[in-house]
């Protein structure tokens, strides 16, 4: 499908550039600049702002952030089949795919996890992309309606693209098994479905960002085209520095160049430019062998904490609840959030009775507990499960 799209527009200015830098008349003058320009006729770089990116991006950020999420030796990676821009954090980069798909797949419609991320309904919406739900969650297991997951796919009509969790679904934190990755790809490739991956946990799922990739990876090992979107607010902290990345696997090199040649167009009228801190501080982590080692390190210990607080609150409610009621969700979940599985008037009891605040719907995230404090969230859960209907 994306060897379809053809090669975008220049922005105007370049191709003046172009002609200009051509020209070897002594007295030429390119009066078709955007900014500003000394006595002397060149660029001038305010000492208060460093010097902006490109539309892409960082170069060094694109290189690292493809390779972490690919492999380096990976045949993607190694054949130039990945087109890679810079965007505005994970949120950015998946407005820009919808823009991508929208405008170069106008038939198409992309299926969302029922329940997903509260954002993922505004960002296809605001693209005026249609969308449609498959199932997810199971609310009697309070974990993954696979066989409904399955169904749905398969239904889509062909072609549609698919919108996955690359690991630590938000906001359940229940994700498929490995072999049922396995099936998700099959029942995709059949159906000549096309992925698009939201990715904003890798590494501070499982604290093992090869782990955390491993979704990706196994479709694009597939020779299967795909879309990524990255995010580093969470594995890294940079909230506020709004970095990310969108990655579109190709069927070839050339197919590459004239996707990436597409999301610039889209991403210059969206934003022109991404930042350039943020950027920086990924490839610096990411490229340097003592960095990285230190990040992972850190990850590791981010995501233990919270696999501790799992087992913590779990081994509270077992030993508080002799009703019978299986708690093994909260350690079989994965990442910072999960379902509790609890009903609106339940939630409320929590929030009432007990001060205990989660998202409406359902969603709770595990950072917010502390292991002095699981037994009195044991306790609130037991009183709202079984005495408020």
């Amino acid at each position: 499908m994306m060897s379809s799209i053809g090669m975008g527009d220049e922005e105007p200015s370049v191709g003046i550039s172009a002609a200009f830098r051509s020209d070897t008349h002594e007295m030429k003058l390119d009066l078709g600049l955007g900014g500003y320009r000394t006595e002397d006729l060149q660029p001038y770089v305010l000492n208060v702002v460093n010097k902006y990116l490109p539309i892409e991006g960082l170069a060094a950020f694109n290189k690292a952030t493809a390779e972490l999420l690919f492999g380096a030796n990976s045949v993607v990676i190694q054949q130039q089949r990945v087109a890679t821009v810079q965007s505005i954090s994970g949120t950015g980069s998946l407005r820009l795919a919808a823009a991508l798909i929208h405008t170069h797949f106008p038939a198409s419609k992309i299926l969302i996890s029922s329940p997903t991320w509260g954002n993922h309904p505004n960002i296809l919406n605001d693209a005026r992309l249609p969308w449609s739900e498959y199932r997810y969650y199971d609310p009697i297991t309070v974990g993954l309606d696979f066989h409904g997951m399955i169904s749905d796919i398969k239904a889509a009509p062909e072609g549609s693209f698919v919108l996955l969790h690359g690991c630590a679904h938000c906001p359940t934190g229940i994700d498929p098994t490995p072999e049922q990755w396995e099936i998700i790809a099959d029942v995709i490739q059949e159906k000549k479905h096309i992925p698009l991956f939201d990715v904003v946990y890798q590494g501070y799922a499982s604290g093992r960002v090869e782990a955390d990739a491993s979704s990706v990876r196994l479709f694009a090992a597939r020779g299967m085209e795909l879309l990524v979107a990255q995010s580093y607010s969470k594995n890294m902290g940079l909230y506020a520095e709004r970095i990310g990345a969108i990655n579109v696997v190709c069927s070839s090199p050339d197919s590459a160049q004239r996707v990436k040649s597409q999301l610039k167009q889209l991403a210059w009228a969206m934003y022109s430019n991404p930042p350039v801190h943020g950027a920086r501080i990924v490839a610096n982590v990411v490229g340097n062998s003592d960095l990285f080692s230190e990040w992972e390190e850190e990850l590791r210990l981010m995501a233990g904490r919270i696999k501790i607080l799992r087992k913590k609150l779990y081994d509270c409610l077992s030993a508080k609840d002799k009703s019978g009621k299986d708690w093994s969700f909260f350690v079989k979940h994965i990442g910072m959030y999960s379902y509790a599985g609890l009903n609106e008037a339940q939630r409320e009891n929590m929030r009432n009775k007990w001060h205990v605040y989660m998202a409406k719907d359902g969603r709770m995230t595990l950072t917010g507990v502390s292991q002095a404090k699981c037994e009195y969230l044991a306790d609130a859960f037991i009183d709202s499960y079984h005495n408020v209907s």
